[in-house]
């Protein structure tokens, strides 16, 4: 295939991302946390306990904006704050078991939507959806 070819599939494949993405926030039950806070609980949940710093650096935005994040987060009960003891100017900021259970329930939310959408789609469309699937997967370095 040429280059022409394969950059007009990776804008498509762009677009539909994006697209699919709306999707799955537009099928929001009322009173699930945001796009950001969700964002920010799942990096904590990967990753472990982080800095504001590297939470921030995490989700892409800058500190002044994680910290009124995580302010709310830690007011609801999803994160706690922590003092580092080797250096008491460090914080920690790290993932409760409200938090993670939260997440659970929204990531599962969120792939019984997607699972209610492929559904629809006849046995063939859902093999040829799975094998996409297995080469996305290739494609964003997984397995």
């Amino acid at each position: 295939m040429n280059r022409d070819l394969v950059e007009q599939m990776a804008g498509q494949l762009q677009s539909f991302a994006l697209r699919l993405a709306r999707e799955v926030r537009r099928g929001k039950a009322a009173g699930t946390p945001g796009a950001s806070r969700l964002s920010a609980l799942a990096a904590l949940a990967s990753s472990g306990p982080l800095s504001l710093a590297h939470l921030a650096a995490a989700d892409q935005v800058r500190a002044p904006t994680m910290s009124r994040l995580v302010d709310g987060l830690v007011r609801d009960g999803l994160v706690t704050r922590e003092t580092v003891p080797t250096n008491r100017r460090a914080v920690r900021i790290a993932i409760t078991p409200e938090g993670a259970a939260l997440l659970g329930r929204e990531r599962k939310r969120r792939v019984q939507h997607l699972a209610d959408r492929l559904e629809r789609l006849g046995e063939s469309e859902q093999r040829a959806v799975q094998r996409g699937v297995e080469l996305l997967g290739r494609v964003s370095g997984g397995p």
